[in-house]
């Protein structure tokens, strides 16, 4: 399935950009659509589950299908291909990242975008 998203070159470096995408307890300080999320476990890895709370109050259960450590996790919400998350390096304080989502979802790159200012805040800071 063809994927659209969002990128943006924080300025900071990947391994603290990866800590802040993947680790659950960072999400609802930079995930526009997200509150809470309780899971097991601590950070993402392929096959672990949890639910989020959404902005909206209800839960949603999530899988994480896909992790390439430091580099690229995906996950599924609802059982729903949800939100893909790509980290690049661009030198030792700088790093690329991508957002994606489905095509049929090409409306949420505005939560993307603003997903991503909120990262980038938090990973400058």
């Amino acid at each position: 399935m063809k994927h659209v998203g969002a990128e943006m070159v924080i300025h900071a470096p990947a391994g603290r950009v990866w800590e802040l995408i993947a680790r659950f307890e960072h999400w609802p300080a930079w995930g526009v659509s997200i509150r809470a999320v309780e899971s097991g476990d601590e950070w993402v890895a392929a096959g672990i589950t949890g639910r989020v709370q959404t902005v909206a109050g209800f839960w949603l259960p999530f899988r994480i299908c896909d992790v390439i450590p430091g580099s690229y996790w995906l996950w599924d919400v609802a059982g729903i291909g949800a939100t893909g998350h790509h980290v690049t390096p661009v030198g030792e304080q700088s790093t690329r990242v991508e957002f994606t989502v489905p095509w049929i979802l090409a409306p949420y790159r505005a939560v993307l975008r603003k997903s991503l200012r909120n990262l980038a805040e938090l990973a400058e800071a």
